[in-house]
């Protein structure tokens, strides 16, 4: 579901450096923590040569910038690199799990790499007195409504135990991608913003949803009347953190929605609508 593969361009440490330069102009003088996303694995040498991380960790901490937030795959995260960047400045870990169970997460997501190997990333930046996130994904292709629903809160359970934060990413249709094939010929369509509310009212953890596309074809979205009023409600919950904000939505697509999950159950992941 990933398209990020087919845009990326190679980067040497200086081209990295310029790009940085440049986002950090638009820095303002309250501002006290960056987050760096670089679509990967900011630990990765070879995605961000050491010689650019280390300069940008020397720069932000110059800048004193109070809070960092990077990006990476568990296998890079290990004590030497986890040491470099604390010691520069108090930083979070964001990890892409997207799901604890292991036969989704390599034979549907084809992530590559075990729960267990999480568990370890986690406890390498706990031990040193880093923060962890946990993305997750809610309705990756071949699952049901009901079985993407289950499973993001089934792994948000199992996550909450080795992460600080939960994130919860709504899959959406990135060009050049085997979900956009599935999705060319009706045989997936993005989450219900519905199902996103579902799965936020059942997980009493920390827990943030940015609903990139919502209300867009290519997006989570419900019948087209509500998505904006869905999106905002999931946005506010972010800030509150409470599932009270909720309980006031409706729309006539929530019936529809409903029956949508309980008839997927019956049709092996074939979307009805």
């Amino acid at each position: 579901m990933c398209g990020y593969a087919s845009e990326g361009a190679p980067a040497t440490a200086e081209d990295l450096m310029v790009q940085f330069n440049a986002a950090m102009k638009k820095l303002s003088g309250d501002d006290r923590v960056v987050k760096i996303y670089t679509s990967g694995s900011f630990l990765d040498p070879l995605e961000m040569p050491e010689e650019a991380r280390a300069k940008i960790l020397e720069d932000l901490q110059s800048r004193g910038i109070e809070k960092l937030v990077i990006e990476s795959r568990p296998e890079y995260i290990t004590q030497n690199r986890v040491e470099e960047c604390l010691s520069s400045i108090k930083t979070e870990f964001a990890i892409g799990l997207e799901t604890a169970n292991d036969l989704i997460r390599q034979k549907i997501i084809r992530k590559g790499f075990a729960f267990q190997e999480f568990i370890d990333a986690a406890m390498t930046v706990h031990d040193m007195g880093g923060k962890v996130k946990a993305y997750l994904l809610l309705k990756p292709p071949f699952l049901s409504e009901g079985a993407a629903i289950r499973d993001a809160i089934i792994s948000a359970k199992a996550a909450r135990q080795h992460a600080d934060i939960l994130s919860l990413n709504l899959c959406n249709i990135q060009r050049g991608t085997v979900v956009e094939r599935l999705w060319e010929h009706g045989e997936y369509r993005p989450p219900w913003l519905w199902s996103a509310v579902e799965v936020l009212k059942n997980v009493s953890y920390p827990i943030i949803c940015d609903p990139v596309g919502a209300g867009a074809r290519r997006g989570p979205h419900n019948c087209g009347e509500c998505d904006a009023a869905i999106a905002k409600a999931i946005r506010s919950h972010d800030l509150t953190q409470d599932p009270g904000i909720f309980d006031d939505l409706d729309c006539n697509c929530k019936v529809a929605w409903q029956k949508i999950v309980e008839l997927e159950e019956q049709t092996f992941g074939t979307p009805l609508v």
